[in-house]
């Protein structure tokens, strides 16, 4: 599989590292959700569904609090939600809401992955609209890092 040229493992590690101060203080707030754990899956944005295979296309998955201690298996959920927004280019809530047409039998119903101009990422561990917003962050913070390598690279 090709690697994109500003969109690498790196550039996802570093959208995280941006996005992460707003997701420690926000879950310490249980209106976010009560876990107080998270996971997040973001899928090269180059990889293609119906010719790679969905773990290989996984650039880089993080994870919030002990995961010895994880009341469910966010990172599952996370992949999950990644792997409907990766399939249909859609957001999950899109999908579960609007076209669970699209819906595959193995596919859960909850949501909490974006896709941003071909940019997937799934996260789980908070109530699904902040894991969608939490997505939408870091999906957004990997377009402006990828943007900014793009450029220096000119």
């Amino acid at each position: 599989m090709d690697r994109a040229a500003h969109a690498d493992r790196d550039t996802a590690l570093r959208a995280v590292a941006m996005v992460m101060p707003m997701i420690v203080a926000a879950m310490t707030d249980r209106r976010v959700g009560e876990s107080g754990f998270l996971h997040i899956v973001i899928m090269d944005p180059i990889s293609c569904p119906t010719v790679d295979a969905f773990e290989k296309s996984i650039l880089y998955e993080e994870s919030v609090g002990d995961r010895s201690a994880w009341d469910a298996d966010y990172a599952d959920y996370a992949r999950a939600k990644a792997a409907i927004s990766w399939r249909t280019g859609l957001d999950s809530h899109t999908v579960c809401e609007t076209r669970p047409h699209l819906l595959r039998q193995a596919d859960g119903a909850v949501w909490g992955s974006v896709c941003v101009e071909g940019i997937v990422v799934g996260v789980s561990g908070a109530n699904p609209w902040y894991d969608e917003a939490f997505a939408a962050a870091v999906a957004h913070a990997f377009k402006a890092i990828a943007k900014a390598r793009s450029r220096q690279a000119d």
